[in-house]
């Protein structure tokens, strides 16, 4: 097992890395809508925030060289199932066709209030 950390990705809010790679795969911590410069919140609806996330880990995919479309499972928590077609949309703009195995979920809260936090399983190629 590797941990993985990357200074291009939001830094971690606690104990614990970006990812765990073992073997060809990939198990990405969740991502919530963090600036990865600035470290602030990014968006103040469902769908700037989605694309924020997705974007994180996009960085962290790529960090281990491999791509949103690697992805194999994806769980995504939400504040409020309200979200959910908002989130929905943007998340299948970033995969482009890529349908991993999914869940999906309200939660009671996210770290900073975020709207989202996703977190994926993906392969290594």
């Amino acid at each position: 097992m590797k941990q993985i950390f990357s200074d291009k990705a939001p830094a971690a809010l606690g104990p614990y890395c970006h990812a765990i790679v073992h073997g060809d795969m990939v198990f990405c911590s969740g991502q919530i809508p963090l600036d990865p410069e600035t470290m602030e919140m990014v968006g103040a609806n469902i769908e700037d925030q989605t694309a924020r996330v997705m974007k994180n880990i996009e960085i962290v995919l790529a960090e281990v060289g491999t791509t949103l479309n690697k992805i194999v499972k994806a769980t995504i928590f939400l504040g409020s199932m309200d979200d959910f077609m908002g989130m929905n949309k943007v998340y299948e703009e970033y995969l482009g066709g890529h349908k991993p195995a999914r869940s999906a979920f309200e939660v009671g809260a996210l770290p900073k209030d975020a709207l989202v936090e996703i977190e994926c399983i993906a392969v290594i190629e």
